[in-house]
């Protein structure tokens, strides 16, 4: 999940701690931190807006830069706008998901960018508000929507998706094993009536996991519910696409770093960054073709890890997962 600890005061979430910040800005200093010339400052995307954390310790740390900041939820980018009021004059902030990031800097007039940020998953508001369906913690209704105004729940996709579609989604997104189990007694249950509350689907998923398995491994719903929220956002499709376009849109030095929660995310990004930083030659020629050359370097040896120290600050943050990547060279 991403965002971090919330510490709630008076501005509401003033506390909100981002998640590895310190190495977010050191792997982005040298890119942003560039001698740029007279009035054309550096210019960072952070894909994934959330409570603008992340955002404002950016702005306060590069004084010429422009922030262009995305969110699917309108509430983040309510907050965010006030969070960054100060800098209104360096940020251009949109409503849009992450995979029209290329039609975001299309409409806002920048060809190309020094850094681009993905803070992915869930962040904290959307756990901590009952209403929003997303946690297995409260009961609540079964929404699990980032973009409150898409058509498309948690409720429609548990009672109106069939059980081989349920369970390709619980298998592929959220790792479970007994998918299939799970998927037959939701089928059942909707049957009697329909599933329209978090404690309920809670339940039925408790029921479904054998019970040896129960035992170990915390909440046994947690992997349904991760499945349910990646498909109702569309989360992985919208990073597929999304971090490509990054890439594509970061100038010479220009450095991406993505922040990732869980497996799914992780492994997309590494085969991502993966595909841009090795040779594509041909085996066998005695000089590499310059065509095929890698166009960006990888910044991180793997996944980094939070530090002990994050961790004692920022529980939320034991799930993240960093990778960053630089060009080094221009498409030909």
């Amino acid at each position: 999940m991403k965002g971090g600890l919330e510490m709630h005061d008076d501005a509401g979430m003033g506390g909100h701690v981002p998640v590895m910040l310190e190495r977010v800005l050191e792997l982005l200093d040298p890119a942003l931190g560039r001698a740029a010339e007279p009035g054309s400052g550096p210019v960072v995307v952070d894909a994934n807006l959330g409570l603008g954390g992340h955002s404002e310790a950016l702005l306060a740390a590069y004084p010429a830069l422009h922030l262009i900041g995305i969110d699917r939820d309108p509430f983040a980018i309510e907050f965010a706008t006030r969070r960054l009021a100060p800098y209104a004059g360096r940020t251009t902030l949109v409503h849009a998901t992450s995979d029209e990031l290329a039609d975001v800097l299309d409409r806002a007039g920048f060809a190309e960018v020094d850094g681009v940020l993905f803070d992915l998953g869930v962040s904290s508001p959307q756990l901590d508000e009952p209403e929003r369906g997303f946690a297995y913690s409260y009961d609540a209704p079964l929404d699990m929507r980032m973009d409150t105004s898409q058509e498309l729940t948690a409720e429609r996709v548990v009672n109106t998706y069939p059980a081989g579609d349920l369970a390709r989604i619980l298998r592929d997104y959220g790792e479970e094993r007994f998918a299939g189990r799970v998927a037959g007694l939701i089928v059942k249950e909707r049957a009697k009536e329909p599933i329209t509350s978090t404690k309920r689907l809670a339940d039925i998923v408790r029921d479904a996991i054998p019970a040896a398995t129960r035992r170990t491994g915390g909440n046994p719903a947690k992997r349904t519910f991760q499945a349910l929220r990646i498909e109702v956002n569309a989360e992985l499709t919208a990073l597929e696409v999304a971090l490509p376009a990054a890439l594509d849109a970061l100038t010479l030095g220009g450095r991406v770093v993505v922040l990732s929660y869980h497996s799914l995310e992780d492994r997309l990004t590494k085969q991502a960054l993966t595909a841009r930083t090795r040779d594509t030659s041909p085996p066998g020629l005695p000089v590499p073709l310059p065509a095929h050359q890698p166009r960006f370097r990888l910044l991180t040896r793997g996944a980094e890890l939070p530090s002990e120290e994050e961790l004692a600050r920022n529980p939320r943050a034991a799930s993240a997962r960093l990778r960053a990547a630089e060009r080094i060279r221009l498409d030909d």
